[in-house]
């Protein structure tokens, strides 16, 4: 089987679009798939963290991809800072990187822009990246728009790795998101939904109580005119309700709009309400029995064991390959 990796900060919550957009297909990929997903914890610390909320974040995380759906029986969840390979690798990347290329990250450049001080963390994100996903020998890294440069960058030093020391290295595949339902923001329906908004009724997130979703739902972006239809050039906002009903309930769009038709907005959002808290009350549930359980702490800990083996051993040839300490 091909191996995917992917990597998730613990920072912010998982948002619906984050769920409809990625999750979920982490689900589909642990069938035919080695999959490999980690918490990034080591990455959100190019930010400034409570360390109290940073440590809930990670097992809040941690209990989230369980509870969607993830089976430790198929795919590798762990960690990151519990696999020190990562940030020895994530040295070595940012030895063979060049300032000029981290300083040309559109990522470093929007977070850095207008700080009087930047982390040099932040500079050196994209090689611990790349240490993430060459660490396992991955051939598939699926990703959004935002992350692609990265991936791209991983590409190139495993390449220039492999150049200078040798075949090592694995060079991964780009793999962007399938065509299909973009979440959008709840009051700006013509940009994304982002667990990173200021205005909390503009997303939804997947541990909301039922009455959160029906309050946001309600107050939610549409139009004048009253009518249910499908057409995002000129009805944003009912466009964007009508794929977030269709993504949970498995009912096309199509049927969706008869459904609603002749009514008004009221009922159509309550619609959509209830398809979303229908959906996600057994994940929240499910979520729940994990937080603060032993099964979570036996899968994360048999994860990072599963990991380590195979990260070290990556790291070894890394070592051997450059020349460090007494390994041929």
């Amino acid at each position: 089987m091909k191996r995917i990796f992917s990597g998730v900060q613990p920072t912010g919550m998982v948002t619906l679009g984050n769920y409809i957009g990625a999750f979920r297909q982490f689900t589909e990929l642990q069938n035919d798939y080695d999959c490999v997903f980690c918490i990034v914890d080591e990455h959100a610390i190019t930010m400034p963290q409570d360390p109290d909320d940073l440590r809930s974040a990670i097992r809040s995380l941690a209990a989230i991809y369980v509870a969607v759906g993830i089976d430790p029986d198929k795919a590798t969840l762990f960690i990151q800072s519990e696999v020190p390979a990562h940030a020895q690798a994530g040295w070595i990347m940012q030895c063979i990187s060049y300032i000029g290329e981290l300083e040309r990250m559109t990522q470093f450049k929007d977070k850095s822009t207008g700080r009087e001080a930047v982390s040099s963390g932040l500079l050196t994100y994209p090689p611990l990246m790349a240490a993430d996903i060459l660490l396992y020998d991955t051939d598939i890294v699926p990703v959004g728009d935002d992350q692609k440069q990265h991936v791209e960058l991983t590409r190139d030093l495993a390449e220039r790795f492999n150049k200078r020391y040798g075949q090592t290295l694995t060079v991964p595949d780009i793999r962007l998101p399938k065509h299909g339902a973009r979440i959008k923001s709840l009051q700006e329906p013509t940009k994304k939904m982002s667990k990173s908004d200021e205005n909390k009724k503009a997303v939804i997130t997947l541990l909301d109580t039922p009455k959160q979703i029906e309050k946001k739902i309600k107050s939610a972006v549409t139009d004048s005119e009253g009518r249910v239809a499908y057409d995002e050039l000129n009805k944003p906002g009912v466009s964007n309700l009508l794929n977030i009903e269709a993504s949970l309930s498995g009912v096309p769009v199509e049927e969706l709009v008869r459904k609603y038709e002749g009514g008004g907005y009221g009922d159509f959002k309550a619609g959509v309400a209830e398809a979303v808290i229908n959906h996600l009350t057994p994940i929240q549930e499910r979520y729940q029995e994990l937080l603060h359980s032993d099964q979570l702490d036996r899968i994360l800990d048999e994860g990072a064991e599963k990991a380590s083996a195979i990260a070290s051993a990556t790291l070894s040839r890394m070592e051997a390959a450059m020349g460090l300490g007494r390994k041929r």
